[in-house]
């Protein structure tokens, strides 16, 4: 069994990685295994700075040849080095499995050696844990890029999900902070395994689908290099589109080492919080990167993307929310996909009044300068006064992790990330 010492060592190296949301796998468990990764099976819990603890979240290796500027586990970075054989994961994901203190694994390495040899051990300790120690759980594995292709389509056969984190949104920065990295070794095995999970999903012989059923993910740094969100989100929508992602995960730069190339200060969590928001409007609102921010731009500090962009379009507005359609409707602020959903449903059978929208839990502080019931307008028709209330609004808002005791409304908000 791993002593505490490198125990720790190798948790430590790995909290950096946010990329490891454990939802959207149906492995069910198997005759004589232990561990179910299918929806209810797995329950999330989160630190207060964001970070899901439902995993064993593990390096095998924190002694890496590469030398990534801004990561604490670089190779000439002064920092206790330790490793792990694959039946020593195997043997504390099993135990701390049946002690309840987790519900799956997520495991990550430093390129120990080299990426084919790092890969290697990943992949024997996924398969040991499977078919050794009958693990039927959740499996998250971080793959190694540059390491040989079939060894990444192997290792999808075992796990429910993968991730290459791209890290860096352009290849200068790339070039310039962690030289051994390229986009093009990053992008290439996630295009790879795309590709490999949609031909599973077509080969009508099979009854059981075991390519990657939880998909992919990646995260990227922000703000460590000097790329807008809008080139940020240009990535993240192309990425959506091509690799069929799950989730882009967006992590605020934290100077945890010191360099001459690198920022001396935190980039910030409201930053962060907005990219999360305008990710949000890509994956469910039917918006374009494009629509969200300019290139060159960042996102606005004082309001969040959706209300930015209507406010920059108020000449689309009002709608009428008894015939408006779904798409315009999900553009109101205030109106969040369900509120949506709800709206057309219930039209059908009346005609909506503000008092209906309120029981449907459509925030009418900021719908109301967009829209009309019946007809009838209660907003401010000067663009420059529903600038400044929504910003006002927006700007008294506490954006804080969820907690079990938040109110109703806090916490259907926070659960359907609605906007």
């Amino acid at each position: 069994m791993i002593d505490a010492e490198r125990l720790k060592i190798l948790t430590e190296s790995a909290k950096y990685d946010v990329s490891c949301s454990s939802s959207g796998s149906a492995r069910a468990n198997k005759k004589g295994g232990v561990g179910n990764a299918s929806p209810a099976g797995i329950c999330h819990s989160f630190t207060p700075d964001g970070r899901c603890i439902s995993l064993l979240k593990i390096l095998l290796s924190n002694r890496c040849a590469y030398n990534c500027l801004y990561c604490p586990n670089r190779a000439d970075a002064d920092v206790p080095r330790a490793c792990a054989t694959p039946d020593e994961i195997c043997q504390l994901t099993i135990a701390f499995y049946r002690r309840n203190y987790i519900e799956g694994l997520f495991l990550s390495s430093a390129v120990d050696g080299s990426p084919d040899a790092t890969m290697e051990r990943m992949l024997e300790t996924v398969i040991r844990l499977r078919k050794v120690y009958n693990f039927n759980g959740y499996i998250h594995l971080k793959g190694i890029p540059r390491a040989d292709r079939l060894l990444t389509s192997r290792a999808a056969r075992y796990v429910d999900r993968m991730s290459y984190n791209v890290e860096l949104p352009s290849e200068a920065s790339l070039r310039l902070l962690a030289p051994q990295k390229s986009k093009e070794s990053v992008l290439l095995p996630m295009k790879q395994l795309a590709l490999e999970k949609r031909a599973d999903a077509e080969d009508k012989g099979k009854r059981r689908r075991t390519f990657l059923p939880a998909g992919q993910t990646t995260q990227m740094i922000v703000g460590a290099s000097p790329e807008t969100d809008g080139r940020i989100l240009r990535l993240s929508e192309a990425m959506y589109r091509k690799f069929s992602l799950k989730r882009v995960y967006y992590s605020s730069y934290v100077p945890v080492v010191r360099h001459a190339l690198l920022p001396e200060k935190c980039t910030g969590l409201l930053r962060e919080h907005r990219l999360y928001q305008a990710d949000w409007l890509l994956r469910f609102y039917g918006f374009t990167a494009e629509e969200i921010a300019g290139e060159g731009e960042n996102l606005p500090e004082d309001c969040d993307p959706k209300c930015a962009w209507a406010l920059k379009n108020m000449h689309l507005f009002p709608v009428e929310i008894n015939r408006a359609p779904l798409e315009m409707l999900l553009r109101v602020p205030g109106i969040g996909s369900l509120g949506a959903y709800r709206i057309l449903q219930a039209r059908r059978y009346a005609v909506l009044g503000f008092a209906d929208l309120a029981k449907m839990r459509v925030v009418l502080k900021r719908a109301k300068h967009f829209i009309t019931c019946d007809g009838k307008f209660y907003g401010s028709e000067n663009p420059t006064t529903v600038r400044t209330m929504l910003r006002l609004e927006d700007g008294a808002a506490k954006y804080e992790q969820l907690s079990m005791f938040s109110s109703p409304e806090v916490s259907l908000s926070a659960l359907t990330g609605q906007l």
